[in-house]
């Protein structure tokens, strides 16, 4: 029962402070806050399965995110038909190419056994492969790069709805998990750690430079959203009226027609974004609640029993007869697909695609604070690492802005030491965030909610 108490006082408190947010600053900044953070929870959830069930370390996680956004623009964009048509057939050719490669070299594996021969025959498929590609490859990209390069350049994607991609988004991930998983899962901890890394450093360069496929590093705006746009609820007669409804003791005190028009266009514009936000919350937060529930009975079934037997002793769970391998790869994947999941939202509630801000060496480690100062192997800690991590990765300038102020207050506004503190209070978010770890690593060493074992 106390455990349950701590979750409830702790996500009170992350309401209360997301609430104090939007009464001191705006209701839109607080809702902002209010997405990102349950896209971050769904991230920590991913990187909890597998570090929190299965001991796995996978810093790989800004490469599966990308692919969850690259998945909304392959499926979410019309295609472009001019791209299709000087290169669109070369491109599919060369997919089946790639395809073919991999079967070939499968086959070759398990129908011959390991000597020179074998090595030779499979160096022989991929040399020949890539030649091919190349051939093929090369002057269809250039024509498809060639149209239209300010607009598109790119194939554009199945004109599908956008919610549609956040599921395609979880099966790249997991695809993609799936064979690093069969290549790197037999490596030791750390060099499982440096691997992930690095292949997330290959996959996020291959979707910055390769233009054909998603623009790279020009980007693609203006995708599909799955709720209203703010500039159609504007136009919307029956949410002016609504607004005009809910606004109507404030307006009552104006007395000028046109300076209560004003101030009704304004609340118009104002409650669009809220709007907005709140029905993007309300996507996010079913996604969150309906992996939670999934996690949580996945978490203390068999199964999940089995995960953590495995993770807290290897050798003991091999030796009663449990396949480790195949364990840890299943979580692997699992995991890697909701990572892709919580990429595809953050693409979706941005509106745009932008290869150049996945950057491994920097954000994946802000995805495992959250999992650290959450608690790992505890769902909830996940989450509440999520919430609390990024509510002072962004709140941090704001707050560190007030207490600067408050306490050189009495200095003139000319004082260096004032002026150098105020230009620098966005960067105290890193000085913040290092603080509450070492306090949180300090007194609460297993996460602000450890993980919970349930003897049956």
């Amino acid at each position: 029962m106390k455990q349950y108490l701590n979750v409830v006082t702790a996500y009170t408190i992350m309401i209360i402070l997301i609430i104090l947010v939007g009464i001191f600053q705006s209701w839109s900044v607080a809702l902002s806050i209010l997405n990102y953070c349950l896209i971050s929870a769904v991230m920590t959830m991913g990187a909890n399965m597998q570090w929190g069930y299965a001991g796995l370390i996978n810093f790989g996680i800004m490469g599966y995110t990308a692919l969850g956004g690259l998945a909304v623009v392959l499926v979410s964009v019309a295609p472009v038909p001019q791209a299709w048509k000087v290169g669109g057939v070369n491109m599919m050719v060369c997919m089946a190419i790639i395809i073919g490669i991999v079967f070939s070299v499968r086959y070759t594996l398990k129908k011959i056994q390991k000597s020179k021969k074998r090595n030779y025959i499979i160096a022989g498929i991929i040399i020949i492969g890539f030649i091919l590609l190349r051939l093929i490859s090369g002057p269809a990209i250039e024509s498809i790069e060639a149209v239209e390069p300010a607009k598109t350049g790119f194939l554009g994607g199945l004109g599908m709805p956008v919610l549609f991609s956040w599921i395609v988004g979880a099966f790249f991930a997991g695809g993609l998990a799936y064979i690093i998983g069969k290549i790197a899962l037999g490596l030791r901890a750390d060099y499982l750690a440096i691997a992930t890394l690095l292949i997330a450093e290959i996959i996020v360069s291959i979707i910055k430079h390769e233009d054909w496929l998603a623009r790279g590093v020009k980007n693609v705006i203006g995708l599909k959203r799955p709720v209203p746009y703010e500039i159609d609820l504007q136009a919307a007669p029956w949410f002016i009226n609504l607004v005009e409804k809910f606004n109507s003791g404030k307006l009552k005190l104006i007395n000028s027609v046109s300076e209560r028009q004003d101030v009704l266009n304004q609340l118009v514009i104002d409650a669009s974004s809220v709007y907005v936000k709140l029905c993007m919350a309300g996507l996010f937060l079913t996604v969150v609640v309906t992996l939670l529930i999934i996690t949580q009975k996945a978490l203390y079934s068999p199964w999940g029993r089995k995960m953590r037997a495995i993770r807290d002793n290897e050798e003991a769970a091999s030796a009663m007869g449990k396949n480790v391998v195949k364990e840890h790869l299943l979580i692997f994947i699992l995991g890697s697909a909701v990572v892709g999941i919580a990429g595809a939202m953050m693409v979706t509630n941005d509106g745009l695609f932008t290869p150049g801000s996945y950057r491994p060496m920097r954000y994946t480690f802000v995805i495992w604070v959250m999992v650290i100062v959450g608690g790992t192997g505890n769902n909830f800690g996940a989450i509440l690492g999520g919430f609390v991590v990024w509510f002072l990765w962004v709140e941090a300038g704001p707050m560190a802005l007030f207490l600067i102020n408050f306490f050189t207050g009495h200095l003139p506004e000319t004082n260096a030491l004032k002026i150098h503190l105020i230009e620098s209070a966005s960067y105290f978010r890193f000085l913040m965030i290092g603080i509450g770890l070492l306090v949180i690593m300090r007194y609460r060493p297993q996460g602000i909610l450890p993980e919970k074992i349930v003897k049956n």
